[in-house]
């Protein structure tokens, strides 16, 4: 009965949109409001993208959004120590692929030295002056389509983390 029981167990957290594997450490634990500095390395399709190792740790405060939920979960009730591998679907990361997030400009709304190329990010201004990062995904003509989704939307996503330190 106990393998019936995991099993369900896995499928539900599978279908939640993550899978854990961890090995224990000891000490204080991964709760709401402690400060949390631990190191990852972020995968998608199996190719590192992103890895804070050997560099600084990541630091946030547990419970207040700083970052994405499906990582946020996976981390409580770790403690210093604890190393972790999560996978993270886009409902629990950066969410999906938004098509209304894809905006056709003008070339003449760049400046006249630009040359826009597929792929390439850029930094854009709102009208109140706030800049959004997005990414060009097609020049055509004379306009260029840029998308405005985070570039990790879409993607599920693989952290290997350790957590370094609790506050």
């Amino acid at each position: 009965m106990k393998k019936i029981i995991g099993l369900s167990l896995s499928g539900l957290i599978l279908t939640m949109g993550l899978f854990i594997s961890n090995v224990k450490g000891e000490g204080l634990m991964v709760e709401n409001g402690k400060k949390v500095k631990f190191d990852y390395t972020l995968k998608v399709n199996g190719e590192v993208v992103e890895s804070s190792v050997g560099k600084k740790p990541l630091e946030y405060v547990h419970g207040q959004g700083q970052i994405i939920p499906g990582l946020s979960a996976a981390l409580e009730g770790l403690h210093v120590g604890d190393e972790k591998s999560v996978t993270v679907a886009p409902a629990q990361g950066y969410g999906e692929v938004n098509p209304e997030a894809f905006k056709e400009f003008p070339k003449t709304a760049f400046p006249p030295d630009f040359a826009p190329a597929t792929g390439m990010v850029v930094e854009l201004q709102t009208p109140e002056g706030q800049a959004v990062p997005a990414v060009i995904s097609e020049v055509k003509g004379e306009t260029v389509s840029v998308n405005f989704n985070h570039p990790m939307a879409g993607k599920t996503l693989v952290f290997d983390v350790k957590i370094i330190a609790i506050e």
